[in-house]
């Protein structure tokens, strides 16, 4: 990694969108070894999307020396009125990732707690995850645990 001057982990601006677009298809490459769409194409459509969806997928970033290296998204979520609460809403913690040159420094745990924080700031009732195996010990860290009551029905992914 060399020597870091600064990390700073914050909301992603609109300026950060590209490098989180590719970001998110390093991940994609990684994880499933896949990539349908070139980069160049992905980045304008998923800064649109991103756009679009600000209101409901804040996304926090990790920059070092000024360049994103990695991303979380908290996906908030609202829930049905109950009569003691009319405005509710839950949130679900998403496509953590860090670029492999960054990792073991503590971003990733870093990048959870500041969604986490939005999470609080927001009022959620709760933050689920669908984390990979490797990470569950890492999530864990953040306060998360296994509940049985939160169950799920897998049909696959496009």
């Amino acid at each position: 990694m060399g020597r870091v001057t600064s990390i700073e982990i914050r909301p992603a601006r609109p300026d950060d969108l590209p490098a989180v677009a590719e970001l998110r298809c390093r991940w994609e490459h990684e994880s499933r070894g896949t990539r349908v769409t070139p980069v160049e194409e992905f980045a304008p459509r998923f800064a649109q999307w991103a756009r679009e969806h600000e209101s409901t997928h804040r996304c926090a970033v990790a920059a070092v020396d000024g360049r994103v290296v990695g991303m979380a998204w908290l996906a908030v979520l609202p829930r049905v009125p109950h009569g003691a609460a009319f405005d509710r809403a839950s949130g679900d913690v998403q496509c953590v990732y860090v670029a492999p040159d960054h990792r073991g420094a503590g971003l990733g745990g870093r990048l959870v707690d500041a969604v986490l924080d939005q999470a609080r700031a927001l009022g959620l009732e709760r933050v689920t995850v669908h984390s990979g195996e490797r990470a569950v010990t890492a999530y864990a860290r953040s306060g998360f645990a296994v509940s049985p009551r939160l169950l799920q029905v897998e049909f696959g992914h496009r």
